[in-house]
């Protein structure tokens, strides 16, 4: 197996391949690993580790995108993960490519990011001024039947999406054009599916792709039972994707 040791970035939130994931950067732990990633040579790839905070590790900022104004900062890296940090996150994540940098005026950076591929937590480091962490590269194998699931899937998507488009009373893209690759596809899904952080995360490490197709398959027809007979909610409340605060 391929091992690497990169910059660690936990989130509330998971990242998965292919996924773009838009950050506010405002933490010193984390101005400090844009610092160094900007550092390297612009042909290089300035990658991070991205993983999923458990649930009840770290309190999360008072508004998606803003600082607690009553957070205490600067407590070194591993500031709110505890003694150990790896306990406080999933073992699986996903490398992160950044694409764009931009440090902003007060020292806080802007930078948009997308998923690669997915990566084991071995060690944690809190030695620096940010988290490291030695990984694991997981392949993605496809699986019994994934090109058969993908189409079902897809299908069962685009089911879903009309079904949230009447319910948010908002038009969403049912017709725009969806990957026939069935890793991309479950990956997509995983991503565009209004499921909590361990449902996500599940999807995340599921052993290939034919059983994240499975296992959305399931998921997405639940939901659109429920979506059935759900009376129309404000858009904002089923729709809304905010930046991912640090």
């Amino acid at each position: 197996m391929t091992t690497a040791r990169l910059p660690l970035f936990p989130l509330n939130t998971v990242l998965f391949p292919g996924l773009v994931l838009p950050l506010n950067v405002f933490e010193e732990r984390y101005r400090a690993m844009m610092r160094e990633l900007l550092k390297a040579d612009e042909e290089e790839p300035r990658r991070f580790a991205v993983v999923a905070i458990r649930d009840g590790r770290e309190v999360a900022p008072t508004l998606p995108g803003m600082p607690d104004p009553t957070a205490v900062r600067d407590l070194g890296p591993a500031a709110g993960f505890g003694a150990d940090p790896i306990q406080a996150f999933h073992r699986v994540g996903c490398v992160a490519d950044a694409a764009t940098i931009r440090e902003r005026a007060d020292g806080s950076f802007e930078v948009l990011a997308t998923g690669t591929t997915r990566v084991r937590i071995l060690s944690v480091d809190a030695s620096g001024p940010f988290l490291t962490a030695e990984l694991e590269e997981i392949p993605e194998a496809a699986g019994d039947g994934a090109g058969t699931l993908a189409e079902g899937v897809l299908r069962a998507f685009r089911s879903y999406q009309q079904r949230l488009a009447g319910a948010t009373e908002r038009s969403l893209s049912t017709g725009a054009e969806l990957p026939d690759d069935p890793s991309v596809v479950s990956y997509l899904v995983a991503s565009a599916a209004r499921l909590d952080i361990p449902a996500k995360q599940r999807l995340l490490q599921a052993p290939d792709t034919a059983t994240r197709l499975r296992e959305e398959l399931k998921v997405l027809r639940a939901e659109t039972a429920v979506l059935r007979h759900l009376p129309s909610l404000p858009a904002t409340e089923l729709t809304q994707r905010p930046t991912s605060p640090n």
